[in-house]
Order: C-alpha cells, then structure tokens, then sequence
C-alpha cells in the first residue's frame, strides 16, 4: 500500500461509527475495571451501570428518557395492570386535619356510614395532627392501597368513631363537572384524556343543550393529558372533518399528520378553552388546534409545555427503558414541547420566541407549551383568606349548620346567616376589622355557600359556586360573547 492511501485510511477508521462506539465502550469497561480493582470501597456492576452510567446517558437527552432496573421495571408494569382503588370519598385535606365532604353511594366510604363533616383523626393508629402535608398526602395515598382503619370524630359525638375499610375499584369519570354557568352557555372540565373521554364530553353536552348551546366552556385547566386518542376524540367534536389537529416529528420516523375524521359531526358554538401552567400533553394539543384554527380563544396561564412521544423498550436482564422519540407540533408548526437543554426544560420567556399564524393571520408564539390568546390569573389570595382556608372554620360551621337545617340545591347564604358566623369567627378568636370584613364579604359569603353546599348536597354543587366566581371563567364568557 502506497503512502498516501494511509492517512485516508486512519481517516476511514476514525470517522467510522461502529468502530468509535467500540472504542468508546472499551474506555467504559476500563474505568469499571480501575474502579473495581482500586476503589477505596468495592463498587457493584449494578450501581456502576443501573445507578450511574446508564441514567447519566439518559439524563443529557431529556427528563424524561428513564432507565429502569430490575424492581423499577416489574413495578411500572404493575402500575400498567393495576386500577385505581379507594373508598369512594371527597376529603378537604388541611396541615394536620382530614374532613370528609362527601361519600359516594355504594363505596366503601358510604357502606360504612361515614357523612360528610367526620374528620380523620388516625389513619392506622397513626394520629393526622402531627404530620406535615407531604407526609398526610403520601399516608392517604397509601391507606388506598390496602385495608385501613380510620379513627373519625363526628360532629356532636364525643365518642371516637372507627371505621375498618377495604379498597375497591372506583369510578373517576375524565369529565367531572358540567353545568349551564348562563343560559345556554355550558362548563365542562376535563381532568385527564382517557379511552372514553370524547363520548363522555359528547354526553355532557348533549345533556347541556347539544347544538342547542350558545357556547361552550372547556376547562382544561391542572389536565396532566393522557392518551393521544382522546384529545383527538375531542378535537373532532369541535372541528370539521378533515382539519389537521397535529403532526408527529422525531428522528427515526417519518413526519405524520393527525386529522379529525371524515366521519366526524362537530359542533359549531363558539368556545372558550381555560388552560394553566399545569396543563399538559393531550390538553395541549387539544388547546394548540383550537388557536391554530381561530376555533375559539384560550385564556388563563402559560401551559407546562409537555408534547413528546415515549416508547417503553424491555431490555436484557429484565430491565427497561423510556425513550423520547419524537415530538407533537401544532397546525401551525408549534412544538409543544418546551426546548430542552442539556436534559432539563428550558425556560421560554428566557429566549425569544419564534412566530407562527393562525389559519386567519393572527400571531401566535411558539417556543414551547401554548400562550394563551388571554393571560388571566386567578383570584388573588388575601391575608384574610389564608387564615381562613388554613384553619378549616367554614367547613366546622358548615357541619354545624347542617346537623340544625335542612339544605337543598337552592341554598343561599343570608345576611343573619352571615352575622352568626361573624359570631362564630370571633368564638375561634378571628376578628377581622369592619374594613377587611366589608372588602371580604363577598368572597366570604360565596364560600360558605360553598362549603354548606359541599356537605349538605354535593362537592359537585359546591365547585359551580367557585366556579361562578372564578376570574377565568368570568373572562371567559365575555370572550363568547354571551350576554
């Protein structure tokens, strides 16, 4: 071989992948050797690889591209198989205290004859008073799983009550609210994209007015997302047949285009979509569609930014791995995905922002998540209402209240019932000035009506009156124009 041919050569070898990924796992198995063999303390294979090199790798790509080992691997398998249990309640959970606000009929909760206003006391014989929230989160979490034996208080009892309750599967419908807020105009709110989420959405509307309504308002507000499917199912119950919802671009695979199906009768009133900074996925791509094609206007926060496809890859000796694959875009060429740098989100209102239009011209700015047309935050918390939420006192008198009188759907707050719980603030040694009551009484009022409402007929009654007072749905029905 003549002289010149070599440096190509040397060229060919280096630029060559599979050689360089030889050499590169070479170097690898050096370090682990070294190590092995001259650590000041002996190093397993399994912490070396499963705990650091692996999850290192993993780490540069994404958050969340995951590497999992033995145990991690069989138990998100289980989580796949498992169902969601519990015993059939609503609770308000408070530093240190646990209140039923309402037990659903024929759960374990309702079987048992817990009502609304029994407070936990002991989960297990662990007492609730002493534990910080994340850690009365988690023993609720875990008290699902298998038998637990609740210590309850009820109102007007001395008496500590005990309950024994086992676990069973409970219906949690993605659709979970829905009322006429106005005349012919519906809320609904979705709060996770599953299999059956479009013909529950197409139900509640129907039952709402169908064609009928004169808007709609779709609050996809804290909607982690879910399956692709039902933001699809969605989209098609508010688009034409035949509009491009969202287009799939990733590396190893060629750009693919979702449709709404020719099949597909949708509606035509106008909408309103609520998003927040806990809106994500399947939300998102149900949101991007709606501004890309001027269906209707979002309000409320900037969403979280989460539009990546994972796949689940088994690997040898039983372990596995989640790999990001590819990304979802909006009609317009948006990525939902916020930009990741060095394996962690990007903050977008760092850098600026690339431009896209809508399907009428209008701006819209991409860089990650969806920006509402509208910002518009929520209510403002006051002093006043921090110490009021924290203590729990309107749900204590709304159990009160409730033992004395009979309430229906009807319920109103009255001014002498306003002026007993002025009385009953001051027994608890909350004594607002007149100013700070004056300035507060509205919100007040609108909460024990609330909380009345949660425990003598339902939660679902209680939020339409949150619901009511909400500045993002206030905005919302003037953005459908609907007097």
């Amino acid at each position: 071989m003549s002289t010149p041919f070599l440096p190509a050569l040397l060229l060919w070898f280096a630029q060559d992948p599979a050689i360089e990924m030889q050499a590169l796992l070479k170097r690898l198995v050096d370090v682990f050797v070294t190590v092995d063999a001259e650590a000041a303390e002996p190093v397993l294979p399994e912490q070396a690889f499963y705990q650091g090199a692996i999850p290192g790798m993993l780490r540069r790509l994404d958050p969340h591209s995951i590497f999992f080992d033995p145990g991690q691997f069989e138990q998100l398998k289980e989580m796949e198989r498992s169902t969601k249990k519990g015993f059939g309640s609503v609770v308000s959970v408070l530093p240190g205290r646990v209140i039923f606000l309402q037990t659903l009929p024929g759960t374990p909760s309702a079987r048992a004859g817990i009502s609304g206003g029994d407070e936990i006391l002991a989960i297990n014989g662990i007492p609730l008073a002493q534990l910080e929230m994340e850690h009365l989160i988690e023993l609720l979490q875990q008290s699902k799983q298998q038998q637990a034996r609740l210590d309850v208080r009820r109102p007007g009892n001395a008496r500590v009550l005990s309950f024994t309750l086992t676990p069973e599967e409970v219906a949690s419908p993605a659709v979970d609210r829905k009322f006429p807020i106005r005349p012919g105009v519906a809320y609904v709110r979705i709060n996770s994209f599953e299999t059956e989420t479009g013909e529950q959405l197409k139900q509640a509307l129907e039952e709402l007015g169908g064609d009928k309504l004169k808007g709609l308002i779709l609050d996809l507000r804290n909607n982690p997302g879910g399956v692709l499917t039902a933001a699809l199912d969605v989209a098609s119950l508010l688009m034409p047949s035949g509009t491009k919802i969202l287009s799939v671009r990733g590396r190893s695979k060629q750009e693919e285009e979702m449709k709404v199906a020719d099949t597909a009768k949708p509606y035509s009133f106008p909408v309103a979509v609520l998003i927040n900074g806990k809106t994500a996925s399947a939300s998102e791509i149900v949101a991007g569609a709606v501004q890309d094609h001027d269906r209707g206007t979002v309000l409320g926060e900037p969403s979280f930014g989460k539009g990546l496809v994972q796949a689940i890859y088994p690997l040898s000796s039983s372990t596995g791995m989640a790999l990001t694959t590819a990304y979802y875009y909006t009609p317009s060429g948006r990525s939902i995905q916020r930009p990741l740098r060095g394996g962690t989100l990007d903050d977008v209102t760092a850098t600026p922002q690339p431009e896209y239009k809508t399907d009428k011209g209008r701006i819209v700015r991409g860089g990650g998540g969806i920006q509402p047309d509208e910002i518009v935050l929520p209510e403002a918390t006051t002093r006043f209402r921090a110490v009021i939420d924290a203590s729990a006192i309107l749900t204590t008198y709304a159990t009160s209240y409730i033992l004395k009188n009979k309430v229906d759907e009807k319920f109103e707050v009255t001014p002498a019932l306003m002026d007993d719980l002025r009385v009953f603030l001051s027994e608890s040694r909350i004594r607002p000035g007149l100013g700070e009551w004056t300035l507060e009484r509205e919100w007040i009022t609108s909460r024990l009506q609330q909380e009345i409402l949660n425990q003598g007929v339902s939660v679902e009654k209680g939020d339409e009156v949150e619901l009511r007072r909400d500045p993002v749905v206030r905005k919302a029905l003037d953005a459908i124009k609907v007097e």
